[in-house]
């Protein structure tokens, strides 16, 4: 017998619609201020920036969702309920209609109040924070409020815009041409050729045309402009688990902190199937919840988070640095921490972008694992994330070829090696490195790989291919501003730099580096979450000494 699959609400409806006691209203007037609405008043609109987080004093609201083009009613708030989802954190565009029921009062409380109310009500305060991330967990499931992405299932266009939505927490939904009929009506009423898919209509209506993740985040509300004569206390390139965790723990401190990627939050970490090695997660917990809720954290703290918008040049001297990004924005800081980390390699093989995108992949998310629906596939890499990737994927393929350079128990947590020697569906080649490549038009066919020691070539016909080759750092956008690199192109920190005179600074006073970027680090999340909450001290010794000189004995002497 098949169970039905039970929804969020179902489940934990309790946390995420609670009602708030009348003491606890009552606690909460002096953040907000109240606002009536008559009968049939629409509060807020799907893609209109909300007024805030709004407790209902008096009479009804409706909060209704727009998925795939069907509309739905989510929940009716009454008197002691609240409005509101993540967006509420960082005043972004609502995903949810609200309709007023009668005569409603509100007591209205902005995003810089409502962070304000969580750091004070801190019981208050757990109960909404649960709530508000129920709500965001609750529209993914259906894709309420979020853009409508419409092209061919497996294009290369709506891979990479489904992946840059589902890694930055953001609901959507996905609809074929050729086998939905909503998807059909959207290309003919949009007269969209077939060449000219995928096309994305956002929630204000707006049509974009493939675009670039850029441009869809900024369409959606998910990247705003940057305030360009504001001074922060800190800047922040990357958002993976080092720049989070600074964010975080800035933020929490009270330094004024920004932070910008190009892509999503959570780096390499948060494409991760499952981190099973983690202080406190006994039973293992996946990158994207793992970074999600740091992400929430940093915005809690009142961190304002660009994304996506890509950091090209550092600029400036100590105290007074300018980054230029992609968009044609600056961002002006007193310091900067680089947490770009590093990205998977790309192995020298012809023709390999062909299939990047369609066929070829460098990370393992739910999107990928569609596609290996009953498929043969290989994946090449003999780390950790490699083994986890395996580990996820079996679940999903009917076989995976592992091809590792070393044996994997020479480079893989031993919890891995014995979990995927318990796979029945998992072949392990070790010794091999991809060679060739076969197929056409971003179909793959098949692979060959080399025998490293004989150099005797093997053929496999497979549809899918991962490739987990190890990493090099992310830092070509520092070409030119002075940092010192190791020989592998890490950048120096600390004691292994001529010139830091903090710990995780770098060649460049006030520019410091954490993370997998960092020269010397270890590659675990626990590593780079730990270099984040270090630097930050090191940034408030660095940040007073820049203000009063004459302090800089004392400071260095305590410190």
């Amino acid at each position: 017998m098949t169970v039905p699959e039970q929804r969020l609400a179902d489940t934990r409806g309790d946390q995420m619609f609670p009602t708030l006691e009348p003491r606890a209203v009552e606690r909460l007037l002096r953040f907000g201020e109240r606002r009536r609405f008559s009968d049939g008043a629409m509060i807020v609109r799907t893609g209109e920036t909300g007024h805030g987080l709004a407790v209902l004093l008096a009479g009804a609201v409706e909060i209704s969702q727009s998925a795939a083009g069907a509309r739905s009613t989510i929940v009716t708030h009454r008197a002691g309920d609240f409005m509101g989802e993540l967006a509420q954190l960082s005043g972004r565009p609502s995903l949810v209609d609200a309709r007023a029921i009668g005569e409603v009062e509100l007591l209205v409380i902005a995003p810089g109040q409502l962070r304000a109310l969580l750091a004070s009500e801190a019981v208050i305060g757990e109960r909404i924070m649960r709530a508000l991330i129920l709500r965001r967990m609750g529209l993914l499931e259906t894709g309420g409020g979020g853009p409508i992405i419409v092209g061919h299932a497996g294009d290369a266009g709506v891979l990479r815009l489904v992946n840059f939505l589902s890694r930055n927490g953001h609901p959507h939904s996905r609809l074929d041409p050729e086998s939905d009929s909503c998807g059909r009506a959207l290309v003919e009423r949009f007269q969209v050729a077939p060449e000219m898919l995928p096309i994305v209509v956002c929630p204000n209506g707006q049509l974009l045309r493939n675009p670039t993740e850029a441009a869809l985040g900024r369409c959606i509300g998910l990247a705003r402009p940057i305030d360009a004569d504001r001074i922060f206390d800190v800047a922040i390139v990357g958002c993976g688990p080092a720049g989070l965790a600074t964010a975080v723990y800035a933020g929490s401190e009270g330094l004024s902190a920004i932070v910008v990627d190009c892509r999503a939050f959570g780096g390499q970490a948060g494409a991760s199937a499952r981190i099973e090695n983690y202080l406190g997660f006994p039973t293992g917990i996946s990158g994207m919840a793992l970074m999600g809720r740091a992400f929430s954290q940093a915005q809690k703290f009142g961190v304002e988070i660009a994304i996506p918008d890509e950091a090209l040049q550092l600029e400036g001297d100590t105290g007074d640095f300018l980054l230029r990004l992609a968009e044609e924005e600056t961002i002006r800081a007193r310091a900067v921490v680089v947490a770009t980390g590093a990205r998977y390699r790309r192995p020298d093989v012809r023709d390999l972008e062909a299939f990047e995108g369609t066929t070829v992949h460098y990370w393992a998310s739910p999107s990928e694992a569609k596609l290996c629906e009953a498929e043969e596939v290989v994946l090449v890499g003999g780390g950790n994330s490699a083994g986890q990737a395996v580990a996820y994927l079996a679940d999903h393929a009917a076989r995976i070829l592992l091809l590792a350079r070393r044996p994997i128990e020479e480079t893989m947590s031993a919890y891995l090696v014995e979990r995927l020697s318990g796979l029945s569906n998992v072949e392990i080649v070790t010794g091999a490195e991809v060679s060739a490549l076969e197929g056409s038009a971003g179909e793959l066919e098949a692979i060959r790989w080399r025998d490293r020691g004989s150099g005797a070539e093997e053929r496999r016909s497979v549809s899918q291919l991962f490739l987990f080759i190890g990493a090099e750092p992310n830092t070509d956008w520092l070409s030119g501003c002075g940092l010192e690199l190791d020989e592998r192109g890490f950048v120096r920190t600390g004691g292994s730099c001529t010139k830091a005179r903090l710990p995780l600074e770098t060649s460049r006073r006030g520019v410091f580096a954490v993370g997998d970027v960092r020269a010397g680090s270890i590659k675990r999340v626990a590593s780079a979450v730990g270099d984040g909450a270090q630097v930050v001290a090191a940034l408030h010794t660095y940040l007073a000494q820049a203000r009063a000189p004459d302090l800089m004995p004392r400071l260095t002497a305590t410190a």
